[in-house]
């Protein structure tokens, strides 16, 4: 009797799935998978603050495949914006709107783009236009471009601007552009302010404006003359501001380009 109730309880066990020492490794229940990040996600640092939407707002292709796809189609509408040129191409499955580096390309002619990203509601302030889906990439045989970035953002140039000699800001933060280099390892993740000139300046790109500034310190040989912004401030090329921001550096945006510094969160001011 007491053989058959032990019986009747090893059973129980084994039935209800119950896990016992003796039980091997492979029959441990499954762990969940980690939610999946998305493009945009994947794309930005670990210390990088959140981004509103980021995990619904960007898809991109897997890496493996980036580089193999290709859309052609032929140009509908253009229209450029900020360093932009956005398409509207009619292709084998429908008609699409695509982003790529400043181009020329007449209505009727074709044209394949090299995908890099899809932007899903997106809005230009410079075009006051809001798009359902936006395709960024890249002319094919063109230059490659950050993902989630227009071509040419990770670039220092500029257009020609004088830039002369700026006051540095005061203040015990203040710093002139070239010191923000020569001492951004003791100035990460630290307030600083700068006063400078924009020479270049990018709006609405991953929910911020991208700026670069320049004050007359630091030489173009050495690349510490020019030191870029993101802000939620608008400004325009030529205008003399004051930067307050805190300092970032080897921020790695994907696709090899990374900024050795960057002023991040700044509030910018006249």
């Amino acid at each position: 009797m007491k053989q058959s109730v032990a019986c009747l309880i090893v059973a129980a066990l084994v039935a209800c799935g119950t896990k016992t020492d003796n039980q091997p490794k492979s029959a441990a229940a499954p762990q969940k998978a980690p939610a999946q990040k998305s493009a945009l996600e994947q794309m930005l640092p670990p210390d990088h603050p959140p981004i509103p939407g980021a995990s619904d707002a960007v898809t991109a292709p897997p890496a493996s495949q980036a580089s193999a796809v290709k859309l052609t189609g032929t140009v509908l509408e253009s229209m450029d914006a900020a360093g932009y040129t956005y398409l509207k191409l009619r292709t084998a499955s429908g008609e699409v709107w695509v982003a790529v580096q400043q181009t020329a390309a007449r209505r009727g002619a074709e044209i394949t783009i090299l995908p890099q990203i899809t932007m899903q509601n997106f809005e230009s302030k410079t075009l006051n236009r809001k798009f359902d889906q936006v395709i960024f990439g890249v002319v094919d045989g063109g230059q490659r471009a950050p993902m989630g970035m227009p071509p040419g953002m990770a670039s220092a140039a500029a257009v020609d601007v004088k830039v002369g000699k700026v006051a540095k800001a005061d203040g015990t933060d203040a710093r002139t552009v070239a010191e923000v280099w020569a001492a951004r390892a003791v100035l990460t993740d630290k307030p600083i302010s700068v006063r400078g000139k924009v020479v270049k300046f990018l709006p609405g790109i991953m929910g911020k404006n991208w700026l670069h500034l320049r004050d007359g310190s630091g030489t173009r040989a050495k690349g510490d003359d020019d030191l870029t912004v993101t802000t939620a401030d608008t400004v325009a090329v030529g205008d003399v501001v004051l930067v307050r921001g805190i300092v970032r550096t080897e921020k790695d945006f994907g696709a090899g380009y990374t900024y050795a510094v960057i002023v991040e969160e700044a509030k910018v001011s006249k």
